[in-house]
């Protein structure tokens, strides 16, 4: 513990004095985690790129500002959430993902923290859907990322919809182990879960 906030200390001065290698230390702290909350918002690569571009940028302007890593990651992540906010508000025509993210983003009553923990937590899950039975993970992923329901998904892929929700009810399962056996937020992951199966 006492290694890590010594850690923490050293590259917080760092940064403070406009040390780019303690930039490049935060950037590579954060920045996967970044850009994958970007996308899952606005459901674009490019633009997720450009979004989280732009936030280290800031974070590096005002980098005097800072006083603990905490303050770095809260910054970024803040300043994310309003960049996509900003990108979705401007887009003309929305996708469904597009529009149910941008609605949530203007209602969340959610603190910056569950969002970030909540990001984190996704990342980690989109990686495990890769390893799933392919019936399964074709149907996770119709619900967690094309948001359809069970009878849709069933007319969709020609299987009844009681086979729909076998597999939903499998690939759910077989997340929530591989997500406690790696140490993950067993509390938010379940949660997460649970929402999804809910579709």
């Amino acid at each position: 513990m006492g290694a890590k906030s010594n850690e923490e200390e050293y590259w917080i001065k760092a940064f403070r004095k406009g040390d780019h290698q303690a930039l490049s230390h935060f950037f590579k702290l954060y920045v996967k985690s970044l850009r994958y909350f970007a996308f899952r918002l606005v459901q674009d690569e490019l633009e997720a790129e450009d979004i989280t571009a732009e936030c280290f940028v800031k974070v590096w302007e005002r980098h005097h500002d800072f006083e603990t890593e905490d303050n770095i990651k809260a910054f970024l992540y803040i300043s994310c959430r309003n960049a996509c906010l900003d990108y979705l508000r401007r887009l003309k025509v929305k996708s469904t993902a597009q529009e149910a993210y941008y609605s949530q983003l203007v209602n969340s009553e959610e603190t910056i923290l569950y969002q970030i923990v909540k990001s984190e937590v996704l990342e980690a899950l989109n990686k495990e859907i890769e390893f799933l039975p392919d019936n399964y993970r074709k149907v996770f992923k119709l619900i967690y990322f094309d948001y359809k329901k069970t009878d849709e998904i069933a007319l969709e892929l020609g299987i009844s919809v009681q086979t729909v929700r076998n597999y939903k009810a499998r690939a759910v399962e077989l997340l929530r182990v591989s997500m406690l056996k790696k140490g993950i937020s067993t509390v938010l992951t379940s949660a997460i879960l649970l929402l999804i199966a809910g579709k």
